[in-house]
């Protein structure tokens, strides 16, 4: 079995494509928040072979910034650097699409993530205080702490 980021292919989802909820729902447990921004967006889905391992979604904010709104790897891939691979894919496509700044969101109570955005090159440039607690009608428990704030990240591209 194929198991390294190698050979993962990043394509973008046309039109006619069926939303990859199942990975979607990592990131995101409400389809309700997803379906606010995926029609403003670009979702970029993940193979190898013919297995679906993660998916992305870039979001325009303006004419210099886009945003990383969903980014998730599928359980059965995690650890083995394809989080690591869609970032830097995310980068890279915003940069080709003319924004200057990357920027990413996620819970404060997100440690993995939080490390592997600032070791990516993201830095912490707010904290949306309640963000989850405004946003999400049940609550979040993320390593057994409670999901609160939205804390933001920024990369210049």
């Amino acid at each position: 079995m194929m198991s390294s980021a190698e050979n993962m292919i990043i394509q973008l989802l046309e039109g006619q494509d069926a939303l990859p909820y199942d990975l979607l729902l990592l990131a995101d447990p409400s389809r309700e928040m997803i379906d606010t921004y995926i029609s403003d967006s670009r979702v970029y889905l993940a193979r190898i072979g013919e297995v679906r391992v993660g998916v992305y979604v870039l979001t325009p904010l303006d004419g210099k910034k886009a945003e990383v709104k969903n980014i998730a790897v599928h359980e059965n891939w995690q650890g083995r650097g394809l989080g690591k691979q869609l970032l830097t894919d995310a980068a890279i496509k915003a940069r080709e699409l003319g924004f200057e700044t990357l920027v990413i969101g996620t819970g404060n109570s997100s440690v993995a993530q939080l490390y592997l955005y600032q070791r990516s090159g993201f830095e912490i440039t707010a904290i949306r205080k309640d963000f989850f607690v405004q946003h999400y009608p049940e609550p979040i428990y993320e390593n057994g702490i409670p999901c609160k704030h939205m804390i933001m990240l920024e990369k210049q591209l």
